[in-house]
């Protein structure tokens, strides 16, 4: 057996000569011994055929197209068996990957690693952290989710404030002059054709130059030298797999990579940021507002760039090697005060938290939507047409100049207090609402009637020279309270107007009575004749005519007070409508077919 598989081995090494090329893999002489400072090369290049391997998997599931990309991305973190864990592996790896071209940076400059005649080298590795950046940011765009379009929409700008030769960059790139299907199957191309393509053979290079030119060993050398196996191999893979255990605990612990809701062209996104790595150059631009942008985006990184290429000059000269150690340690402490001075400013933006707690709200949302089935039209029509979403970005843009929904716009943006001059509507048409609307010292506070022209009405009126004495009284006021709450059919309470169907009886009856009952003054099912019609009040059929045209006789008639009709005048559509109705009423679709609670 033993004599079969040598001959084995003999034949091949005839026709392939692997022997000679094994021992020079794996017998080349290190200077002064193995040396842990020596594990990044390894672990990059490492790391960099796990992403080969992962985005080859990813490759198999994803779809690049403007309206399959975020589909396919959720099939994979979502319903795919293993696929977040896939997912997230090559997403953390190219995190992994920037931190390791860091300390390898910088311990090829502390080594002096560069110098003659290791320069070719160098240039080689400078071209490798470019490109391992682009494939960063080319990949950041492909879920086509809200963060990756807007932030690449910010990257792409910059190219195209490049002189001369910037706005073709930008149209070649983005694939014309809208972000679209184009961009994205370009982008595409880049991250898993050509930049990997680039990426090998720069490293094919750069490890033969590496080992033409052998290790630079810190002089004098500290021990004897040593083979790079097994003692440099042993602390290659230890490096390795302490990385990679690094990286996979992130993965469990996120539970692959972060998705967020599939991009909207049409809906500004505020929180959108770059990765970590490149949170300093965002920081850093903040410095040059308008014009001056140029600056920060364009002239000072370029310089930046040429003073690292030209390390192995300027480390001739007498000084130089302690300039470049010098320039090095400045602009590694730049980035990480740039970086922290963003997260800060970031972690002390009200604006930016409230739209970052949208931006989860909505990733989430779009995943519960997802679950339920994707129309051919794509996940996008899911979230434009979803009440949870659009409601309160509706409510935001055409109702916060006036209304409150408990205290804020909607979205979570707090609104200062004299701008508010109608209701709050937070809880509109519940039993708690109508309580305070129907108490004489709470109708007339800025949750209710307190800003408005009605504070000085009939309704105010009545209900400061009628309040309840006794014990009857106070109860039938209760049951007007359940009986009007009962009316606008909330989901919330379906269950407790059941149990309390009789009390709702009692306050029925009183609100038709049309002598001391509210149909004395208002029209109730077939009583009364004056407005505003409480007939279904708050029900969402009503909420919809009603904003419709608040101004119809059924409504305030004459008596509006200022608020738009919004059906009337255009200003939303049927579909608006309903969408920022149900949202105030908590009424939204979820898969299984029941409505959202608030």
């Amino acid at each position: 057996m033993a004599n079969r598989l040598n001959d084995w081995r003999q034949w091949l090494d005839s026709r392939t000569g692997y022997k000679g090329l094994l021992h020079e893999v794996l017998f080349e002489n290190v200077p002064g011994g193995a040396r842990w400072r020596y594990v990044w090369g390894s672990t990059l290049t490492f790391f960099f055929v796990v992403q080969v391997i992962t985005g080859t998997f990813l490759w198999m599931s994803y779809s690049p197209s403007s309206q399959t990309a975020w589909e396919s991305v959720y099939f994979i973190q979502h319903q795919m068996m293993g696929g977040w864990f896939l997912r997230g592996l090559h997403h953390f790896v190219a995190q992994a990957m920037t931190v390791l071209l860091v300390l390898h940076l910088m311990q090829v400059v502390i080594d002096g690693a560069y110098k003659a005649p290791r320069e070719v080298n160098f240039w080689f590795g400078v071209a490798l952290l470019l490109l391992i950046l682009a494939l960063s940011l080319t990949g950041y765009l492909l879920p086509w989710d809200q963060n990756g379009y807007w932030s690449t929409a910010v990257s792409t700008n910059l190219v195209g404030m490049s002189p001369v030769v910037g706005q073709s960059m930008q149209t070649v790139v983005v694939g014309g002059v809208a972000y679209g299907h184009h961009t994205l199957t370009r982008f595409f191309a880049l991250h898993a054709g050509l930049i990997p393509g680039l990426i090998i053979l720069l490293i094919v290079g750069h490890v033969y130059l590496f080992r033409k030119h052998g290790i630079t060993p810190k002089l004098p050398p500290k021990g004897p030298d040593e083979g790079f196996w097994p003692e440099q191999v042993l602390r290659d893979a230890v490096a390795c797999l302490a990385v990679l255990a690094a990286v996979v605990f992130f993965v469990v612990r996120e539970h692959g990579a972060p998705l967020g809701a599939p991009a909207d062209p049409a809906e500004q996104f505020s929180a959108a940021r770059p990765e970590w790595y490149f949170l300093f150059l965002f920081q850093f631009l903040k410095y040059f507002p308008g014009k001056t942008e140029i600056i920060g985006a364009i002239i000072l990184p370029t310089l930046v760039l040429l003073i690292i290429v030209a390390m192995p000059i300027i480390g001739r000269w007498r000084l130089g090697h302690r300039f470049n150690l010098g320039f090095l340690g400045v602009l590694l402490a730049g980035v990480a005060l740039l970086t922290w001075q963003a997260v800060s400013a970031d972690r002390n933006d009200a604006e930016y938290q409230v739209a970052k707690a949208v931006s989860r709200r909505d990733a989430e949302r779009a995943v519960v939507l997802a679950s339920g089935g994707v129309p051919i039209t794509g996940a996008l029509t899911l979230m434009r047409e979803d009440a949870y979403t659009q409601g309160p970005r509706i409510f935001s843009r055409n109702c916060a100049s006036c209304h409150r929904f408990d205290g804020h716009d909607g979205l979570g943006n707090a609104l200062p207090k004299d701008s508010i001059s109608a209701s709050d509507l937070k809880g509109f048409g519940s039993r708690a609402w109508v309580s305070g609307f129907l108490h004489a010292d709470t109708i007339l506070t800025s949750r209710y009637w307190g800003g408005t022209y009605h504070a000085e009405g009939d309704m105010a009126m009545w209900l400061a020279d009628h309040i309840p004495e006794g014990e009857d009284e106070v109860t039938m006021r209760q049951n007007v309270v359940l009986a009007l709450s009962a009316q606008a059919k909330l989901p919330s309470q379906a269950e407790m107007d059941v149990r309390d169907s009789a009390r709702i009886a009692l306050g029925t009856a009183f609100i038709r009575n049309t002598d001391y009952g509210c149909a004395s003054c208002h029209t109730f099912e077939d009583v009364g004749t004056d407005s505003p019609d409480l007939t279904g009040w708050a029900s969402r059929d009503w909420m919809i005519a009603f904003v419709n045209d608040p101004a119809h006789p059924r409504f305030f008639g004459r008596d509006n007070d200022r608020m738009p009709s919004y059906g009337v005048e255009k200003s939303l559509t049927q579909k608006e409508i309903e969408m920022v109705v149900d949202w105030i009423r908590g009424e939204w679709y979820t898969p299984g077919g029941k409505a959202g609670r608030r």
